[in-house]
């Protein structure tokens, strides 16, 4: 009898993946790109996950010749922390911002790369006019200091039509020290943006509350996905005619909920994290097989997608 030959796969690594609509998008998406494999492995750790998990896991995946490469999501930062050092290479965005996002192989050498400042600026730009900060005068309150927020900070510095200030709330010192120093490093106009402890959600809405209309409120808490609630209490007031994105677009989705209660009285506008989710994955899914995506199979993605959301 023949045996049969191991299925190349692609890993994804996070806390609850095996509810993510990616893995019913994942075999859609290998159809549409010509992958050579239509599985894709959840890899689930804890939020609270030791050094020592995450470095089995990541040379698990180093050592099975089988398995392409992964996604990381909530464990970016932890992950760089515990298992950095078993990558051959690391990205700029990676060591700056101590994030992996890719897990990607080429030959026998194991690359680690932190993709999230380029899949926010995409998401962003699929809804903000391009125009919208120097025209507006809105300012930028994100919500969270980890991966996601330290992506957006940082994608926001770079953009030209950058906003005029950016807030960074963190309930703890340390991660807004860390950014603070990724942004030294990075040689961030150093008065673009302000660091601000919030140890209680009231103190984030009163954030909120004084913003400029039309101002960019971000959750990028993780809040509402991998542990319910928001950084946000239910009293919150948005600026006027505010743009809320919550980054996420599975989960209990408080911020969603909140910012949708609040739509039609202050004439908000409110995105969810569905397209981060595409440019994210896609991406990765990008880096993993060695493709260039145009916008045009972006899009062939994005729309496959709608029919299992």
């Amino acid at each position: 009898m023949t045996e049969t030959a191991p299925a190349d796969c692609m890993g994804f690594v996070g806390v609850t993946t095996g509810s993510s609509s990616i893995m019913k998008v994942f075999p859609l998406w290998a159809d549409i790109l010509g992958l050579p494999t239509r599985t894709l492995v959840g890899h689930d750790l804890p939020m609270d996950a030791e050094p020592a998990a995450y470095r089995a896991m990541v040379e698990q995946i180093r050592d099975d010749p089988h398995h392409r490469g992964a996604l990381v999501t909530t464990h970016k930062m932890n992950l760089y922390a515990a298992a950095s050092d078993l990558f051959d290479e690391l990205d700029p965005f990676a060591v700056s911002c101590s994030e992996i996002s890719s897990i990607s192989k080429r030959g026998d050498r194991l690359i680690g790369r932190a993709k999230d400042p380029v899949t926010v600026d995409l998401a962003l730009n699929d809804f903000l006019p391009a125009d919208h900060f120097a025209r507006t005068g809105a300012e930028v309150i994100i919500l969270g200091a980890g991966g996601s927020g330290t992506a957006l900070s940082w994608a926001l510095a770079e953009r030209a039509d950058a906003p005029a200030r950016i807030t960074v709330t963190a309930r703890s010192q340390d991660k807004l020290d860390h950014l603070r120093e990724v942004h030294r490093q990075h040689g961030t106009d150093e008065g673009l943006i302000r660091y601000v402890l919030t140890e209680t959600a009231e103190q984030a809405d009163a954030l909120v509350a004084a913003a400029p209309a039309g101002s960019v409120i971000a959750n990028a808490t993780g809040l509402g996905k991998d542990r319910p609630g928001s950084p946000l209490t239910d009293a919150v007031v948005y600026p006027e005619g505010a743009w809320a994105w919550e980054f996420n677009y599975r989960g209990s989705l408080e911020f969603l909920h909140q910012a949708r209660a609040q739509q039609g009285s202050r004439g908000l506008h409110v995105v969810d994290g569905w397209r981060y989710f595409i440019h994210g994955w896609s991406q990765v899914v990008a880096d993993v097989f060695e493709l260039t995506l145009t916008p045009d199979v972006v899009e062939q993605l994005a729309q496959a997608a709608e029919s299992v959301r």
